[in-house]
């Protein structure tokens, strides 16, 4: 029986089975853009841990740094003893997120913590109950995250009830639009159908938030009009609403900007980040404008492992990495390369509907057929499962599982990224046989 097989042996019977996994193999080791099973086996990671791994596995400065502060001190609690690592990163998040106001930021440990304590914050700041979310949404796994993610099955199929005051609108979702419309000439309809909705659903003078992701991730890496949040952000500033953008999946270099707000032009009151922010280690960032991040009262928010000193260490150890490596420019070259592949795959298989994406987050949706969109989802599943079986570890995502994304460190090597691409074109080769 090989390590693989004793493994699998011990996790069915210690771990239950409502903790998904989508390969059925154990790392032993991981660098820059290869994974290493414990049998030997070598696979190219498009996944990057769901996005986590921007700055490659293992990145050099993120190791030394974690190294180095974990023989100084690993933990007092920022509330009881302070330390320099999390002022520091407040300071620089601060600095790099979009907005020329003064800003604040405060950390926790994962992207539902910091989109719960968004909320707490925006409902505080406005004494306001309401929040809106968007269909397709992927926000967490908390009562609160899962009140405000979308999809069901599996996220919140037997989990209710949910938290109230929770609504929902349709998304930006060109090739399926959700009003049947056309851009440019829909005027932007799913934005103005916010004024619609304070009359139907709930009132604007109720609305504490609105949260949304630029790029939404595990709903399918759908990508708005460019000038949809500028909309977006106006009805809310009419309406003395936060808008919240969740960058948890986009941020850290994955559209090719730092975060995804820069590419639609937005100024968010509030940005949320975590994955890549790390590199691995648990950290999530709530960074806004300075009179809304300031009004809880003192003791309001935190948490005893929030901003713990080695995720922080390791979080000053990316932006290091991503300003000495230039990986901002090398991940647009890297979406430029990737979505020249994609196009032609596209060309060459009727199953890809649609390519889209910016810069290296791009995804493909498989259909059934490109004149009915019926969503491909058995056949995205075959896919993940062929490329592993040669030596790729790919997502898919989507409200109906039926999209393949792109989540490899943007520190890939050009022959990593071929030999991953040339497995995708076999694993499509396949599946229409």
């Amino acid at each position: 029986m090989g390590n693989t097989e004793k493994l699998k042996e011990l996790r069915e019977k210690h771990v239950p089975r409502g903790v998904f996994n989508t390969l059925p193999i154990f790392v032993k080791e991981a660098k820059g853009a290869v994974v290493r099973d414990v049998d030997g086996n070598e696979y190219i990671d498009f996944a990057g841990g769901i996005g986590v791994e921007n700055v490659g596995h293992c990145a050099r400065k993120v190791v030394d740094a974690i190294r180095e502060q974990a023989a100084t001190y690993i933990h007092t609690c920022f509330h009881v003893v302070m330390y320099e690592p999390y002022v520091h990163l407040a300071k620089k998040l601060n600095e790099v997120t979009p907005g020329a106001f003064p800003k604040m930021t405060m950390f926790a440990n994962s992207g539902a913590e910091a989109v719960e304590n968004a909320i707490k914050i925006a409902r505080y700041y406005t004494k306001r109950p309401a929040v809106i979310a968007f269909e397709n949404a992927f926000h967490g796994r908390t009562l609160l995250g899962m009140s405000l993610t979308s999809k069901v099955k599996p996220y919140k199929w037997g989990f209710g009830p949910f938290a109230p005051e929770v609504y929902r609108m349709p998304f930006a979702y060109c090739y399926r639009c959700p009003y049947g419309r056309t851009y440019p000439s829909c005027d932007l309809r799913c934005a103005e159908a916010m004024n619609d909705f304070f009359v139907n659903q709930v009132a604007g003078d109720q609305v504490a938030a609105v949260i949304a992701e630029p790029v939404q991730g595990e709903g399918g890496f759908i990508v708005p009009p460019r000038d949809y949040f500028t909309r977006v952000k106006e009805i809310c500033e009419e309406n003395g609403i936060v808008f919240i953008m969740d960058e948890i999946q986009s941020g850290m270099g994955r559209t090719g900007y730092l975060f995804a707000s820069e590419y639609f032009g937005v100024e968010p009151d509030l940005i949320l980040s975590a994955k890549s922010l790390a590199a691995g280690m648990p950290l999530s960032a709530v960074t806004g404008k300075a009179e809304i991040m300031d009004s809880p009262h003192v003791g309001g928010l935190g948490g005893t492992y929030g901003g713990n000193p080695l995720s922080c260490v390791a979080s000053l150890a990316v932006f290091e990495t991503l300003e000495e490596e230039n990986l901002i420019e090398k991940g647009n070259r890297l979406g430029r390369e990737v979505r020249l592949a994609f196009d032609q795959l596209k060309e060459k298989y009727e199953i890809i509907g649609e390519v889209r994406g910016i810069g290296p987050m791009l995804a493909l949706e498989l259909v059934k057929d490109r004149e009915t969109k019926e969503p491909a989802a058995d056949e995205a599943k075959r896919l993940v499962q062929l490329a592993f079986e040669k030596g790729l570890i790919l997502l898919s995502c989507g409200n109906f599982g039926n999209v393949i994304r792109t989540l490899m460190p943007l520190s890939i090597e050009k022959s990593q990224m071929e030999k991953g691409l040339a497995v995708l074109d076999e694993g499509l080769s396949e599946l229409v046989q």
